[in-house]
This record gives C-alpha cells, sequence and structure tokens, in this order.
C-alpha cells in the first residue's frame, strides 16, 4: 500500500531516489570511520526514518546508534531557541559522534549541538543530513553538513521524516508542500 500524496504537495524525491542516496552515504561514512568508534545520533522525530536506513548502510566493526530529542519549532515556525527535550542515553567520550538530521533548514540545531557535543570529550563531531534546503544562513551558524543526501529548494518539506505539525512524516518520499492551498 502506497502512502497517499496530499492534494496541495507534488514529490521531488522519490522512495527510490532516497535509498540510492543512502546507500552513496552509508559508503562514504563507512570510509571515512573505519576502524573508529562510531555514534550515530538522530535527532528525534524528523531523523527517524533516515537514521534508521542509514544505519543498515553503515559497516564499522564499533557502531552504536543514539537519539536525542531537541526543537526549535513551534507549530510551523522557528522560535531560534533550542529545546533540549532528551539527551544521549549512551556514553559518548572518546567516540566519534556522527549527528544525523532530516533536513538542514536554518543551521541553529545542528550548530548548537555541534558546540555541545564538542565540549563532551567526544573524538570528534560531524553531521549528516538528508536534505539541504539552501536557506540563508547567519554567517556563526552551520553552513552545510558534513554529508548531504539531497540539495533541495528551500520550501516547505514534507514526508521521509519531515513534517507539518507532526503529519506527513511517514510518507517515504519528499514532496513541496502548500499548507495554505
Amino acid at each position: 500500500m502506497t502512502c497517499a500524496l496530499p492534494n496541495n504537495a507534488e514529490v521531488i524525491c522519490t522512495q527510490e531516489e532516497i535509498q540510492q542516496e543512502i546507500k552513496r552515504l552509508g559508503k562514504e561514512i563507512s570510509q571515512y570511520y573505519c576502524n573508529k568508534p562510531l555514534t550515530l545520533i538522530g535527532l528525534m522525530n524528523g531523523a527517524l526514518f533516515f537514521l534508521a536506513d542509514l544505519s543498515h548502510q553503515i559497516n564499522v566493526q564499533n557502531l552504536q546508534i543514539d537519539t536525542i530529542a531537541v526543537s526549535s519549532y513551534e507549530k510551523d515556525q522557528s522560535t531560534g531557541q533550542l529545546n533540549f527535550r532528551c539527551p544521549p542515553k549512551l556514553p559518548i567520550e572518546g567516540r566519534h559522534i556522527l549527528l544525523v538530521d532530516d533536513v538542514l533548514d536554518s543551521g541553529y540545531t545542528l550548530t548548537y549541538l555541534k558546540q555541545y557535543f564538542q565540549k563532551q570529550n567526544t573524538a570528534s563531531v560531524k553531521t549528516c543530513v538528508f536534505a539541504d534546503k539552501q536557506a540563508p544562513k547567519n554567517k556563526s551558524i552551520l553552513q552545510q553538513a558534513d554529508w548531504t543526501g539531497r540539495i533541495m529548494p528551500n520550501q516547505y518539506l514534507i514526508g521521509y521524516g519531515m513534517d507539518s505539525n507532526e503529519q506527513f512524516r511517514q510518507l517515504p518520499y519528499i514532496a513541496i508542500y502548500h499548507p495554505s492551498c
């Protein structure tokens, strides 16, 4: 059964295209972290699908997976403030951390988290996003992730973890959404 596309949305990245990009990312990340203790930390709830799919494609001997809950959005707007609702559960000291998120939008969340984890005596902190919206960013904010699946238009995206008021995350593709239509 295929998930129905909302009337006011258009698919810009199919399920097959998503999986192709994830295989590429998994191969690149596996080569980079070969023989290093790696912890993937997914940003909930958006990164849930991407984190699971990406972890299946990463082949390193000492891989751990964790999640954190942070948010800078209220309804459909960024508040500019980060709410840290659930910290990581696994020990991270001395490990290489890869922050995994669904989309790089303003860059605020990943910038804050990268700085936070760098202060925790980790071996390194890198970032991986599936979608980079190419939104204008402040110069003091992360401009791009270390690994990116796809460059996307700076429009409202839903599907593959991205939502509108907690709806549409389950869609197996990514679509541009026009909520006012």
